[in-house]
């Protein structure tokens, strides 16, 4: 067996057992960059990305919400982008899934509009609306596309996303069927140290009040963001208020169950989402990834392990470039596809003048022309 196949195998052995799908495995799928438009954010809109099954009938919307990083200052470099793994979960089982990116984060505009003020008497509220808000502007936006319903639609997210979720039910748009909230909640800024710890119970129990949704809520025995007290004191607010919310103790989770929520852990997480999507009617058969692409012939068997690394990688948009004499380039994790063709075809030129695409993010490129730039690397 060659170090490509050996590679190989225990790439998709690793996909089978952590529930990834390369982007050169998802030729089912429709990816699309988007900007949602909000006038609060101003012209530039919000950051987001669709993926859908690539038929052409309309998909239910699964709207995907982020959490929010402990430093302010890594709110700049987060992305929808980061998010495919997940968004390709929801894809997979028949939703058209939009991760958006709530203002202040990523590329969309914003600052520290969702502060929730000092910790010692954080509001949460005001927070909230907030995120309600970028919420439902890209509810609005997806209304008027032909591609997607509203009908049946659902909302997940983790964290900081996980208690816009449940904030969104408090005042659920029309077609709302089902929310999910995995480790929910704001304002940690350590582990188990939780600002205003009340005003968060009391913020889920103010939610409680109108929201009626059926809900899931799934918190790991180890987070360490919102411990397993806590957790259950914003269950109990919420549903003494009158609200509908299905709480699930998971077992712990590596050293932090707080990213239970992970496309690495996606064996854990998975079957609970399935089981509730099932009570509620919203069940769809999960689509299988079809073969991977394979290698370009003229590779080397080294070569061919790195064009295996690229199957691997999961951020799009990504590139792979060859020559007619096995030199190669890859890129991922571009802005565009533009982007991603361009910066491959510039590593391949490093060994070769005459460097062509092979693949583009999750299919096989054909010819393309050749460029010439003097930033090339055989590394991504």
């Amino acid at each position: 067996m060659t170090l490509f196949q050996r590679l190989l195998v225990v790439l998709m052995a690793w996909f089978a057992t952590a529930g990834i799908v390369p982007d050169a495995m998802a030729a089912e799928f429709y990816t699309e960059d988007l900007r949602i438009p909000m006038a609060e954010a101003g012209p530039q809109g919000l950051e987001a990305f669709l993926v859908r099954p690539a038929g052409t009938k309309r998909y239910p919307l699964a709207l995907l919400s982020h959490g929010s990083p402990r430093s302010f200052d890594d709110r700049a470099t987060m992305s929808a982008h980061k998010y495919y793994g997940i968004a390709l979960e929801y894809a997979r089982r028949g939703f058209a899934a939009l991760i958006v990116m709530r203002r202040g984060y990523g590329t969309s505009p914003g600052g520290r509009v969702d502060s929730v003020g000092g910790c010692a008497n954080a509001a949460y509220l005001p927070a909230a609306a907030v995120a309600v808000a970028d919420l439902r502007a890209a509810i609005e936006a997806m209304v008027r596309r032909a591609d997607v319903t509203t009908s049946g639609m659902i909302a997940a997210g983790h964290s900081a996303g996980g208690f816009a979720t449940v904030a969104l039910t408090a005042q659920a748009p029309a077609g709302l069927a089902a929310a999910i909230s995995f480790a929910g909640g704001r304002g940690s800024r350590d582990d188990d140290d939780v600002c205003n710890p009340n005003g968060l119970v009391q913020a889920f129990a103010t939610f409680g009040k109108t929201s009626r949704a059926p809900m899931l809520w799934v918190y790991a025995a180890n987070d360490s963001y919102f411990g397993p007290d806590l957790a259950r004191r914003l269950h109990d607010g919420f549903r003494a208020s009158g609200g509908n919310a299905k709480f699930v103790a998971a077992p712990p989770y590596g050293d932090d169950g707080h990213y239970l929520y992970s496309v690495v852990s996606r064996p854990q997480w998975t079957p609970y989402l399935d089981a509730f999507l099932r009570e509620r009617g919203l069940g769809h058969d999960v689509l299988s990834p079809p073969d991977p692409l394979p290698p370009p012939g003229q590779l080397s068997e080294a070569a061919r392990a790195e064009f295996a690394r690229y199957l691997a990688s999961t951020m799009p948009h990504k590139a792979f470039a060859v020559s007619p004499n096995g030199g190669y380039g890859w890129r991922s994790g571009r802005a565009t596809v533009d982007d991603a063709q361009r910066d491959s075809l510039g590593a391949c030129t490093k060994w070769s003048p005459t460097c062509t695409l092979y693949a583009v993010d999750d299919k096989l490129a054909g010819a393309a022309p050749s460029t010439s730039t003097d930033q090339s690397s055989r590394s991504r």
